[in-house]
């Protein structure tokens, strides 16, 4: 059997059917999956604490995707109102799970891979903190919300030769995506920062203790929107799916 994945998926307040709320995710994450030789679960918002810690328990590893902003109250409550009003579409519900998930998934030393919304709610749970708005709090920085061009290479991210992720790529620099508002600020104190922007964005990191989990990659782009025209960040998703299968 192939290695079963455990992937977040987003809330919606109206779905198709009955209008009411839904779960949403692009099929993209799940491809990348059953092409790199897994097995692609969604997560139900649903799901109680004790559920959660048993599909943790049954799945082989979790995938914690992209999505909108998570609350102010987790990191950042005394933002000034004029940054705070760039919040937008938060997922009070998904929050909970995903702290839950995390915390699991730490318990039980599951893989665990992160892209985008997914590199921030890891950093949130584990005690760090994020920049609120990339624009309005870190002047001339570059343009990381280019959703126009989420399918395109739109900047480069620097790895640390020494990281994973370099190892894994087979480079120290790769142009990447960029579809985000936020970004890391101060690292959670298990992490370390193995990929910036020229500006200074924290776009990868990894564990400081490589053995608290078999697998840790957390990205703040979109590598599920590459890997068919860049190849290598396909070994990102084969790593990920190695690493889930050992036992």
């Amino acid at each position: 059997m192939p290695p079963l994945i455990l992937v977040t998926p987003c809330q919606q307040a109206a779905g198709t059917e009955f209008a009411d709320a839904s779960i949403s995710l692009s099929n993209r994450y799940t491809q990348a999956i059953n092409d790199a030789g897994g097995m692609p679960l969604i997560l139900p918002v649903t799901a109680t604490r004790d559920q959660i810690a048993e599909l943790v328990r049954r799945a082989d590893g979790v995938l914690l995707t992209g999505g909108e902003d998570i609350e102010l109250k987790h990191y950042a409550p005394d933002t000034p109102p004029e940054i705070a009003a760039t919040i937008k579409d938060v997922e009070p519900e998904r929050d909970v799970l995903e702290f839950a998930l995390v915390d699991e998934v730490f318990r039980q030393r599951k893989p665990l891979l992160c892209i985008c919304r997914g590199h921030q709610m890891l950093n949130v749970a584990l005690g760090g903190t994020l920049i609120v708005d990339i624009p309005a709090q870190l002047p001339g920085a570059l343009a990381h919300k280019q959703l126009e061009r989420k399918m395109e290479l739109v900047h480069d991210v620097s790895l640390a030769p020494d990281s994973q992720l370099a190892a894994l790529l087979g480079t120290t620099r790769t142009g990447t995506n960029s579809t985000h508002h936020q970004a890391v600020a101060r690292v959670a104190g298990a992490l370390r920062v193995t990929g910036t922007t020229s500006d200074g964005v924290i776009e990868t990191m990894e564990l400081k203790d490589a053995g608290q989990l078999p697998f840790l990659q957390s990205v703040q782009f979109h590598p599920e929107r590459l890997y068919d025209r860049h190849p290598h960040f396909a070994e990102l998703f084969r790593a990920f799916i190695r690493a889930t299968a050992r036992k």
